[in-house]
């Protein structure tokens, strides 16, 4: 095998392979990536067992074969070399890689292809296409209300399904770690109908936010009760799902809250971020007083001191004082698409729904805790 690339396409598809490769591995070809050349194609592979990511680009002086190489030190070899270089790779025999670029050149140890392991997907049997966009606000929406408890491990991803309706079918996911819950929801693509409901894992997700930053094509989604794939341009990820059922959200979503809060997010925001300065490192907590018109901002921690703001706001209803973490507050206000965000709020002790004035689609639930 060998080939000749310029180093900067070379490491865009090195930096995505390596997101997927796990520094630690007790199974040492997958600390690899697989490199195959054909037809003057350079096919890079990189598998956790779990996911894995495959990006064709065309090499010059191609010559056909395959071979693996440490991922991460390839790919910071190929990172520190100068802009603009051209880049020789080659391998002979199958335990050694050759690396050069200029007057720089590498010999890296090799492990043997046949030992790669390939994630099959050639049974996903629902497919559909999403936008970019529309698949940047799906991870964004929710992706941070996640789980990171290993213990509830089907919390730890974002479920994505059908809704049942046939008047407005929606494409549906949901994030919840049990302190807070995100749903965002769109029509549902042609090709979705009747899909199973899947739990995409907390990696996968991130990868696939990365890889779609500068995407422009329309992303092709394929899955099945197991398995997803992303395919775009010239790479795909493909994922297994989480094995679990996610619980019924619906249930945690309250529908009975009577008292409206209206705001302008960004202020509201800057107000939560400085008043919580104040507060106690472990619980975050900031109080909110509200009044007709007026909303008191307030924390403090027997170290610090204690703070307080006045923020006005659109609200006719009783007297209520409710407490929340701040960090919940400001990653849910950083989604927010509008100007104004909305808290649909009962009493101190019940969950709290939060809107988007600007997006419909999106929706918040937020538990309150004790200040």
């Amino acid at each position: 095998m060998r080939f000749t690339v310029e180093k900067a396409a070379l490491l865009k598809p090195l930096s995505h392979a390596q997101g997927v490769v796990e520094r630690r591995n007790t199974i040492p070809i997958l600390s690899n990536v697989l490199m195959s050349v054909k037809d003057g194609q350079l096919n890079l592979t990189a598998t956790d067992m779990d996911i894995d990511v495959a990006e064709t680009l065309p090499v010059d002086m191609a010559q056909e074969g395959s071979a693996t190489a440490p991922a991460h030190t390839f790919h910071d070899i190929v990172r520190k070399l100068p802009d603009g270089a051209e880049v020789e790779v080659s391998a002979e025999g199958g335990s050694r890689i050759t690396v050069k670029a200029g007057r720089s050149s590498f010999q890296l140890a090799a492990l043997p292809t046949d030992e790669f392991p390939v994630l099959d997907g050639d049974d996903l049997t629902y497919n559909f296409t999403l936008q970019p966009d529309a698949l940047r606000a799906i991870i964004d929406r929710t992706r941070f209300a996640i789980s990171t408890e290993e213990t509830r491990y089907y919390l730890n991803g974002i479920y994505m399904h059908a809704t049942d309706s046939d008047v407005d079918p929606m494409l549906r996911a949901v994030a919840t770690d049990g302190h807070r819950l995100a749903r965002f929801e769109m029509a549902l693509p042609e090709g979705a109908k009747g899909m199973p409901g899947v739990i995409v894992p907390r990696k996968a997700v991130n990868e696939v936010r990365k890889l779609i930053d500068d995407v422009d094509d329309e992303i092709e989604i394929s899955l099945s009760e197991t398995k997803m794939r992303f395919a775009f341009g010239h790479i795909r990820l493909t994922t297994k799902l989480i094995d679990g059922t996610f619980p019924d959200y619906e249930r945690v979503i309250p529908q009975g809250n009577d008292k409206r809060l209206s705001l302008d997010c960004k202020s509201f925001a800057q107000a939560v971020d400085r008043v919580a300065t104040i507060s106690t490192e472990k619980s975050r907590a900031v109080k909110l007083a509200l009044e007709p018109g007026l909303l008191t901002l307030s924390a403090s921690s027997p170290d610090a001191g204690m703070a307080t703001e006045e923020v006005e706001v659109g609200y006719d209803a009783g007297q209520m004082e409710i407490g929340f973490n701040s960090k919940y507050l400001l990653d849910i206000a950083q989604q927010i698409e509008g100007d104004q965000v909305e808290f649909v709020l009962a009493d101190a002790a019940s969950p709290t729904v939060v809107l988007d004035a600007g997006d419909s689609g999106a929706l918040y639930v937020l538990m309150p805790m004790r200040v």
